[in-house]
């Protein structure tokens, strides 16, 4: 295996023997498979495309089968196995359809990811250690098409998600595939794929904008709120990730069971949306971000529910493996899946409720609240007093901390950075890297909590939104003109995609850490230097002096 997709890879060059995630050599090479024969199949998806055929199995399979390869989604290699198996009788049908219409289906293609086959486990493994990575041997064409693959891998997410809730758009679908065979054409030069790179950027954009539409529509525009951190004496389940649809379903299925709901790490801002606020047995979040889920879950003492990544494979010892459950592209060796819907039906979720019956209610770790809801809509309800607290100097600057958080240890940086920001900054975040100052004692600015919290990674489209707000109601040309800084915090493909979004609509001067990506190779981190004055991060003392100068 090579792997260096994620911000905790080995040395900060790549993982070899096994994940620092926890994924397995098998696991990581049928990923590597799974994509080749997924880059054969948008070859053949995008001739018929030019011929005006679009296959909604083709888009759904693809959007399902990248998103099983972020980073922490999905461990369970049986999975892999019939994905690919999938994935050779997508690649027949178009070659079918493309032979009945009098083409030549391979038309000279050499790759043979239009052809090659095997439903011999062995087999598949062995093809698998020649179509990884490392195939490419120029460092910085791989290091462009890594970054153009990890860019689709992040709008996969996000796309599933919106098509979840009844939200598709077949131009972000073509592009998906477009990005995909560029990743396996050698006559692309570096120009022609950071081109690529920029427009895999607003294609992040139009997919978050697509989200937000889908999720403000189905549950209501995220409100200020304050949510409940301490517990109540009922079994209950907790549910992890990042789909607001499997919110909806649990919440209906648990309804008058006696079993109460919780939310954890990325799932805290289903807390902020007014249709969910109804359901009495919603109690709240429980615990922190998702590297603390080993510790947390033995306490929560009922089952789990993953709708996505961020799995930690469990420990050994751990007494809590027999009671977690995933569903979507979500998946590890040995946990209960719970199947996709069906017709559009809600998912069955009858299986955890009556485990969930039978547990012990969860152990308290902490109590009080943490407030947030802080999405556009909201923000814009608080425009004119955010207006005049920068007029009169009371707001001196934003800080955008938005971004992914990590078990490693120089993640405290951030933590330390919030705490020493001068009272007159506010921080906007989303995502995950929240955790790592929400619950600090940061206090208001006139009323206005200097951690606004927009929600889930996908809602940093509302941060975008609101700098694009600030820029029309203060009257400047540039976005970059504001007095807004970013420092962003980086983990997986979905903060990817976000750097490339903010890239695209020409954000300058992104400060990213807790370590720049190994996957830039030396000419392309110079490239985005010297472009958009992407940089690294330094000691707190460092940043705060360059940032307040």
């Amino acid at each position: 295996m090579f792997c260096y997709q994620c911000q905790e890879t080995a040395k900060g060059k790549g993982c070899t023997f096994i994940g620092v995630c926890g994924k397995t050599n098998d696991v990581a090479i049928l990923q590597d498979l799974l994509i080749y024969i997924m880059r054969g199949i948008s070859k053949l998806s995008v001739r018929l495309r030019e011929k005006g055929i679009e296959s909604a199995e083709v888009d759904k399979f693809i959007v399902d089968g990248l998103f099983m390869t972020i980073t922490n989604a999905n461990f369970d290699k049986q999975r892999f196995v019939k994905k690919i198996k999938e994935a050779f009788d997508v690649r027949e049908k178009l070659l079918e359809k493309l032979t009945a219409m009098g083409e030549d289906p391979l038309k000279g293609e050499k790759c043979d990811c239009l052809t090659w086959k095997s439903n011999n486990l062995q087999e598949m493994e062995e093809k698998a250690t020649h179509v990884g990575v490392l195939r490419t041997k120029n460092e910085d064409i791989r290091s462009l098409r890594e970054l153009i693959i990890y860019g689709v891998k992040g709008i996969s997410a996000y796309a599933e998600h919106a098509a979840n809730l009844g939200y598709k758009d077949n131009g972000i679908y073509a592009f998906m595939q477009e990005a995909l065979v560029a990743t396996e054409n050698d006559t692309l030069s570096a120009d022609d794929l950071v081109a690529m790179v920029l427009k895999c950027g607003s294609m992040g954009v139009r997919v978050m904008a697509l989200l937000d539409k889908a999720n403000t529509t189905a549950y209501g525009n995220p409100e200020m709120t304050r949510v409940n951190i301490g517990v109540r004496n009922n079994p209950a389940i907790l549910i992890s990730g990042h789909d607001l649809r499997d919110m909806k379903d649990l919440l209906e299925q648990t309804e008058g069971t006696g079993v109460d709901v919780y939310t954890h790490s990325e799932m805290l801002p289903a807390n902020y949306y007014p249709a969910f606020k109804k359901y009495k047995h919603f109690v709240g979040n429980y615990g922190n971000s998702w590297w603390m889920q080993t510790s947390e879950f033995e306490a929560f003492n009922g089952p789990v529910l993953f709708t996505t990544n961020c799995i930690v494979p469990p420990k050994p010892n751990a007494t809590y493996a027999d009671r977690v459950y995933t569903t979507g592209s979500s998946g590890f060796e040995g946990f209960p899946h719970i199947p996709d819907r069906k017709d559009g039906k809600p998912k069955d979720f009858s299986r955890i409720i009556e485990h969930a019956k039978k547990c012990a209610p969860p152990t308290e770790i902490e109590k009080g609240e943490i407030i947030g809801g802080f999405a556009h809509e909201q923000v814009f309800a608080l425009a004119d007093k955010v207006v005049d607290a920068v007029k009169s100097g009371a707001i001196r600057k934003f800080f955008v901390m938005a971004g992914c958080d990590g078990r490693m240890k120089n993640r405290g940086y951030y933590t330390e950075f919030a705490e020493r920001l001068p009272k007159d900054t506010v921080i906007l975040t989303a995502g995950c890297a929240k955790y790592r100052y929400n619950k600090l004692p940061l206090g208001d600015i006139g009323g206005i909590p200097r951690v606004l919290d927009a929600g889930q990674c996908n809602d940093s489209y509302s941060l975008v939104v609101i700098a694009m707000k600030l820029k029309e109601i203060f009257g400047l040309n540039d976005v970059n003109e504001l007095p807004i800084a970013y420092n962003i915090a980086w983990y997986e493909q979905k903060a990817v995609i976000v750097l490339l979004a903010l890239l695209s609509l020409g954000v300058k001067n992104i400060h990213l850490g807790p370590t720049l990506p190994a996957f830039l190779s030396p000419n392309v981190a110079k490239i985005l230097v010297e472009a958009f004055g992407i940089a690294g991060i330094g000691t707190v003392d460092e940043d705060m002096k360059l940032f307040l100068n």
